[in-house]
């Protein structure tokens, strides 16, 4: 769900100012990003803003470098600012089937107050977006989808509502701005007890993809959902953005542990380290759920039913094969990064695959990376050789995700 890095950001000049980026966008005459309500709040604590996906974000903040917000964020929590995240309320009777007409999953079978991650498919089968839907009940679904998908998923939503509209069905779409809804993601082992303190509801019965509505911090009308895309327990809280400061500066001055901010860096590893994809790098529209090792998202029932965008192929992708598949990647010791694009060789230096995501592991102190491998080679184990700048390295094909997760479940 993590949405792709600008251009300047992918080539690695994360410490860009705000005040140098801007004079950039001035001087090129380039529409400047947005802001979200956090802004000013982000320059008061030493973030290091950077143009991601359209939006002013913090890369990272002054009191610690990315690897040490990563492994914070492991050991205690942090707290990231992803309101240019797209969040969408669903509306009316026939709500559930108007949303499962462009997805992949089974809301009929979710239970109210709980979600999943899927994605929108088009016709080939491609990924158009990954999201999470949320059932809040049976005429309402709560989503939130990439910022740099917005157009697209956007355009989705709409033309799915107004089909079903046509054909006299009862369904509407709301998208909320980043100027009336933020978003926070909470993460880590001491998320969940600081944010504890400011609620009224008993956290420990929201289990992982379960949602539901609270006061914050004195705050009405806040979603809290318990996900994230860590890999560490936490939550995602929607609130009112003109009291997203005070709801953040409250989850810092919280004595009962001690949350930092965080920002896209440590996101981006994070991820990686989950084995999580990044939209645009590990997904797109010329991959699908199969090749992505994501098939756990295309439900038994959708797949039986064959009635969402691209399943014809995707069903012949189950039943067929494929020749390409998502995989993990741990380097030898010595080995550069492995970046998207590098290529990947077997034995005999023929070319089977290409990296997709890669960079040091903080948490393992080796380089990781993911990326598209032969259907023949996928193997966990199987040696390959990346090659980086000209260089060849040795790896493995490796599972993922390559630290364990810590997801609160409920009890079996």
């Amino acid at each position: 769900m993590l949405s792709v890095l600008s251009k300047t950001t992918q080539r690695g000049r994360i410490g860009l100012s705000a005040i140098s980026s801007a004079n950039r966008y001035a001087s090129t005459g380039a529409k400047e990003p947005s802001k979200t309500a956090l802004y000013d709040f982000h320059q008061h604590h030493g973030g290091k803003l950077v143009d991601f996906a359209g939006y002013w974000l913090p890369v990272q903040y002054s009191d610690q470098s990315i690897i040490k917000s990563h492994n914070y964020t492991r050991q205690y929590g942090s707290i990231f600012d992803v309101s240019h995240m797209l969040q969408t309320y669903l509306r009316g009777k026939d709500v559930i089937s108007c949303f499962e007409s462009v997805c992949t999953a089974d809301i009929k079978g979710l239970r109210d107050g709980t979600g999943t991650l899927t994605v929108f498919t088009n016709g080939k089968g491609g990924i158009l977006d990954d999201l999470i839907v949320n059932r809040v009940s049976e005429d309402t679904l709560y989503v939130v989808s990439n910022a740099s998908r917005k157009d697209t998923d956007m355009a989705v939503m709409m033309d799915a509502v107004a089909s079903f509209k046509a054909q006299g069905k009862d369904v509407s779409v709301e998208f909320l701005t980043s100027d009336d809804q933020s978003l926070l993601a909470v993460q880590g082992p001491q998320a969940v007890s600081v944010l504890q303190k400011l609620v009224t509801k008993d956290l420990s019965r929201l289990y992982f993809m379960n949602s539901a509505f609270d006061s914050i911090a004195g705050v009405e009308n806040c979603r809290i959902t318990r996900c994230g895309y860590t890999g560490e327990d936490g939550v995602e809280i929607s609130i009112p953005s003109n009291k997203a400061s005070e709801i953040a500066s409250a989850l810092l001055e919280q004595k009962v542990g001690n949350l930092k901010l965080a920002g896209l860096g440590a996101r981006d590893s994070l991820r990686l380290e989950a084995g999580l994809c990044l939209y645009g790098n590990d997904i797109d529209e010329t991959t699908t759920p199969v090749e992505a090792g994501l098939l756990w998202l295309v439900a038994k029932r959708r797949r039986a039913e064959n009635n969402f965008p691209g399943s014809d192929k995707i069903n012949s992708q189950i039943k067929n094969g494929v020749t390409r598949r998502r995989v993990g990647f741990r380097m030898s010791a010595g080995s550069a990064p492995a970046r998207q694009h590098v290529e990947i060789f077997d034995n005999e230096q023929h070319k089977i695959g290409e990296i997709t995501s890669g960079c040091p592991s903080p948490c393992l102190q080796q380089n990781v990376a993911m990326g598209y491998i032969r259907e023949e080679s996928k193997k966990v184990g199987t040696e390959v050789t990346l090659k980086v700048r000209d260089k060849f390295y040795h790896s493995q094909v490796a599972k993922m995700p390559f630290v364990p997760t810590h997801y609160y479940q409920p009890p079996k």
